[in-house]
């Protein structure tokens, strides 16, 4: 497998783009909105030239590594000689899977389809397509050209020589993969989201602060990030939509999401992204917290 196509140009797709290209892959980066392929473009480059000032790679990588790099507004050109997709776009159930059946549609009949979803069943994905065998799960951790992490998750038709391949593919991405099977939040989130909803649940009822419960797991469990500030780096949006997920599938009041989390996305307070979420990330107010105004009295 030579030639990837990136459906997704935002944070993960450029990410992905990123270290297939770096590898020495040709990679056809998609996405609807030219804007969305220049900033991720942008975002590559920015990141290239960080790697190059701590010495990991010279200035002859990063332009090897932009020269392998394709964009395309048009799905079907941009998929046209892919021997692998991986699709990165918004974790939608509707929108993945008009993408899976498009992708059917124009990818070469021996393309594998990947997913980078973090918690929608590969197998539903699958069963759009005409090749239910050659669909899988390859979930990159963020940020894709840092973590090491491929979570690759079997759909309950995905084959045994899909599944090798991409395992082998992910080693060539200097990534270690881990190969699980396919059941909401796969391995990953089906952990860590649990975790995040009960620091939130914690706040919500006035058990400690949003500093407070971050720095009892950097401090006592030496976790590099604390739990509400990694859901505002992961965007409360997106912890929301997996928890929806994880508690649609197992239909177990454990998953239920925070009432404090369903109202922070409600008001537009999804983390890092929107500026504001359990802390401020304004420039005038780096870093303080917002919450307080939403905890249960």
């Amino acid at each position: 497998m030579k030639n990837i196509t990136v459906i997704g140009a935002g944070t993960m797709g450029n990410g992905i783009a990123h270290v297939f290209a770096q590898a020495g892959f040709k990679v056809s980066l998609v996405d609807v909105a030219q804007a969305s392929l220049d900033r991720g473009i942008a975002t590559i480059t920015s990141n290239l030239d960080r790697m190059i000032a701590k010495e990991k790679i010279s200035e002859a990588d990063k332009q090897a590594t932009l020269a392998n790099i394709t964009t395309f507004t048009d799905t079907a050109e941009g998929a046209k000689l892919a021997d692998l997709v991986v699709e990165a776009a918004t974790e939608n159930m509707d929108l993945k899977l008009k993408i899976f059946k498009q992708l059917d549609e124009v990818a070469p009949a021996n393309a594998i389809l990947a997913t980078n979803t973090s918690s929608i069943s590969i197998t539903k994905i699958a069963a759009v397509t005409n090749r239910p065998k050659q669909v899988i799960g390859m979930h990159f951790m963020n940020p894709v050209p840092v973590m090491k992490l491929v979570e690759i998750i079997r759909g309950y038709d995905t084959s045994d020589e899909v599944t090798s391949a991409i395992m082998e593919m992910s080693k060539a991405l200097s990534k270690i993969p881990v190969e699980v099977n396919d059941y909401p939040g796969f391995i990953a989130n089906r952990i860590l989201m649990p975790m995040i909803n009960e620091a939130i649940y914690s706040l919500y009822e006035g058990v400690a602060g949003v500093e407070e419960i971050d720095n009892v797991m950097k401090l006592g469990m030496a976790h590099p990030m604390g739990p509400l500030q990694l859901a505002d780096f992961i965007g409360l949006d997106v912890c929301l939509s997996i928890l929806e997920v994880l508690y649609d599938g197992f239909k177990n009041p454990k998953y239920a999401p925070c009432p404090l989390l369903v109202n922070m996305v409600t008001a537009g307070k999804k983390g890092i992204k929107s500026g504001e979420g359990f802390y401020d990330y304004s420039q005038s107010k780096k870093a303080e917290t917002l919450a307080a105004q939403f905890v249960k009295k």
